[in-house]
């Protein structure tokens, strides 16, 4: 190589590192933070003053949490409560585990709180906490303050809209026992990867169908190829994963689960998949182009801070 070639060659390194590197801080989220009164939940036992939330670093005091993250859900939301509270409070499950449900409204604007409020008053046999978000987080980040403040030695988290037959949860249990038989860290996601050639996901959306094959590609770049399924809202966490994984989460948006994963595996916390039911539910918030363009651009952010270590994670 002769020296001006040579000259070129580092002058160009030494502008575009710090390009990229200036790129990367731009384009990368601020810190997701937590206003006092977000900190703060309703129930039926406390339907006008507010209490304080419990923290993911306490001891676990219930079986299992379930995480509902809601954003302007008051169509879906009472249909996806009652399967979920008839599974719950049948008698075999009751009898042998019980439960809480933390409704996590993502700052609505058609009174998602009111109405999840009002199923939890109607509902006294089931713990339902009520938390409002302030402004608009995200699903990543809705899903992020439920994790961090529910009390369950497992937590799910489980979409608003009923899409996963909430029955498969004991397919997750059983595979979480099988995986993680004293709770050590350890996470089931459920996976819609058997039902791709079903007519579940043939005749679904387009929208839905796009953002499948286009993240699947994407995803065995970025790393988490090993999981078929990384978008499925019915995931299970032991309380001792959630504790690595959720205060290291960054991504409030939806391709947050991709972080999740990803952590997992940095952490060493092994991650099963297990086929559920699924049905597409109309009402989704996704919007084919810019969600596409936005899940790039986050996949891109994620891996980057992960690769010149601004975004560390340490194995306990």
């Amino acid at each position: 190589m002769n020296q001006p070639l040579l000259v070129y060659a580092t002058t160009a390194v030494l502008v575009l590192i710090p390009a990229f590197y200036l790129a990367l801080v731009l384009l990368s989220p601020p810190p997701i933070t937590t206003r006092p009164s977000e900190k703060t939940y309703r129930s039926k036992s406390s339907p006008k003053k507010p209490s304080p939330l419990p923290s993911l670093a306490d001891k676990g005091s219930v079986d299992l949490s379930v995480i509902i993250p809601a954003y302007n859900e008051t169509r879906r939301l009472p249909s996806m409560l009652e399967t979920t509270l008839a599974h719950l409070n049948s008698p075999a499950i009751k009898s042998s585990r019980t439960h809480e449900l933390l409704i996590i409204d993502d700052g609505s604007k058609d009174g998602t709180s009111a109405l999840a409020l009002e199923l939890a008053i109607q509902n006294p046999h089931s713990e339902i906490r009520v938390v409002t978000l302030e402004k608009n987080l995200g699903k990543g980040g809705t899903v992020r303050h439920g994790m961090l403040h529910a009390r369950g030695h497992r937590l799910l988290m489980v979409d608003a809209d009923g899409a996963s037959r909430f029955e498969d949860l004991e397919l997750l249990w059983k595979a979480m026992d099988e995986l993680a038989p004293t709770n050590e860290p350890s996470v089931v996601v459920g996976s819609r990867a058997h039902l791709v050639k079903t007519e579940a996901v043939v005749k679904r959306s387009p929208l839905r169908n796009i953002l499948m094959y286009g993240l699947h590609t994407i995803l065995r770049i970025v790393g988490v190829g090993h999981i078929r399924d990384t978008q499925c809202g019915f995931k299970l966490f032991t309380r001792r994963a959630a504790q690595q994984i959720f205060p290291a989460q960054h991504l409030a948006t939806w391709i947050f689960d991709v972080e999740l994963l990803l952590l997992a595996k940095q952490l060493g916390i092994p991650v099963a998949e297990v086929p559920v039911e699924w049905h597409e539910v109309a009402g989704s918030k996704l919007n084919v182009v810019k969600d596409s363009l936005q899940m790039l651009r986050d996949l891109l952010v994620l891996r980057g801070n992960q690769l010149v270590g601004r975004w560390k994670v340490t194995p306990q």
